[in-house]
């Protein structure tokens, strides 16, 4: 009976380790199951991570060969644009200097072709616009703030609302700044709120327009060269040679400006002076676009004494200093559509400052003028009245 009792412990102890044996074994094999589980979780892990890395890779480079394209096709666009100019600029020249006919010319028909051009600058000015303002008065003047030299030019862009405001300090230099607005620009610390936008040539004067986003601004050289930079992709989108020979100071107070560039409702315009009309201001209407010279004027107004002029719906006038003491009046103004002679316009005097204006820039959105006064930013508020047929 003894004997039974140890044969069956020894059989249960048996059956025991083989269960336990078997368990240990099974718990091995869960584990490594489990681990091999975890390292497929990792590596699906990893692979999704990369797989996504990979598309927001192949996304960027997508869409950097976009803009690549579209730069590259603006790149060719404004070539193309570059070298229609040259052919313009070398015909031009050619006009100038053209070479010695083999034959005579008859004299006749060459005065025939002086008169053909004459004739075409002195044909009727054909308005893009309805707009019929002149000045009466000077309603109103405002310092906003005192930021560079005595010489400068200050402006919003001319032809939007965007509110910007550009600073472009002396009549020779390549740094423009920018202000978000009028607000920005008076609170700020001298310059230190503005964005700089660095031009790849210094300008010269202080005749510089802001038109449609593209600043226009003048190089002086053997020619002197109208450049039209464009303010949101900081690039150089058109550049022509100002067809005019012997240039002249425009202004007899401000001689570092030869030409003055003004934005009013009808576009673009370039006041300017030469040897061969030498003690008048003549007027140029200027394609924003093309930077062509649609149609050209002689006007009355003299250089001496003149210190800056704009222009407003196609009439310039020309402020000159005036014998008071820190007065400047408009004493002189040409209207392109004939309806304004000088017997008819006001003789209107600014409000007393501080010296003579470097620059006066008329906005067409806001009819007001924006002044540089020996360094002081003036805004000046026009009161308007219409224009009467003559």
């Amino acid at each position: 009976m003894r004997a039974l009792q140890l044969l069956v412990l020894v059989l249960s102890s048996l059956v025991g380790a083989q269960q336990q044996a078997l368990m240990d074994y099974l718990e091995r094999r869960l584990l490594a199951i489990e681990d091999r589980i975890s390292l497929w979780h990792e590596q699906t892990s990893r692979y999704a991570s990369e797989l996504r890395e990979f598309k927001q890779q192949m996304v960027a480079q997508l869409e950097g060969l976009d803009k690549s394209k579209e730069a590259l096709r603006s790149e060719l666009d404004t070539v193309g644009t570059r070298v229609d100019r040259v052919e313009r600029e070398m015909d031009y020249l050619e006009t100038q200097n053209g070479a010695q006919p083999c034959v005579d010319v008859d004299d006749k028909l060459v005065e025939q072709q002086v008169t053909v051009v004459k004739e075409r600058n002195k044909a009727k000015y054909a308005k893009l616009t309805d707009c019929s303002d002149m000045i009466s008065s000077i309603k109103a003047m405002k310092i906003l703030k005192r930021v560079g030299g005595t010489k400068g030019m200050w402006t919003k862009d001319m032809g939007s609302a965007t509110g910007k405001v550009y600073i472009l300090n002396g009549t020779d230099d390549n740094t423009v700044y920018e202000f978000g607005t009028v607000r920005e620009f008076t609170s700020s610390q001298g310059t230190s709120g503005a964005t700089s936008v660095q031009l790849p040539s210094a300008w010269s004067g202080m005749g510089h327009a802001i038109y449609n986003n593209h600043l226009y601004f003048l190089k002086q050289g053997e020619d002197m060269k109208l450049i039209k930079f464009d303010l949101q992709k900081n690039i150089v989108t058109d550049t022509a040679v100002f067809p005019v020979k012997n240039q002249l100071p425009v202004y007899s107070l401000n001689p570092e400006t030869f030409i003055d560039l003004a934005v009013d409702e009808e576009g673009l315009w370039a006041i300017y002076a030469t040897q061969e009309n030498e003690r008048h201001i003549s007027l140029a209407k200027i394609d924003p676009k093309t930077l062509d010279i649609e149609q050209m004027w002689d006007t009355p107004c003299v250089r001496e004494n003149a210190e800056a002029a704009f222009v407003i719906c196609g009439t310039v006038y020309v402020v000159y200093n005036s014998k008071l003491p820190s007065r400047s009046r408009i004493q002189c103004v040409f209207d392109v559509s004939d309806m304004v002679t000088n017997d008819d316009a006001p003789h209107v005097y600014f409000p007393k400052r501080y010296g003579t204006h470097a620059s006066l820039k008329y906005s067409p959105v806001e009819q007001l003028l924006y002044a540089w006064d020996e360094g002081y930013q003036i805004l000046y508020k026009l009161q308007m009245k219409k224009k009467l047929e003559v």
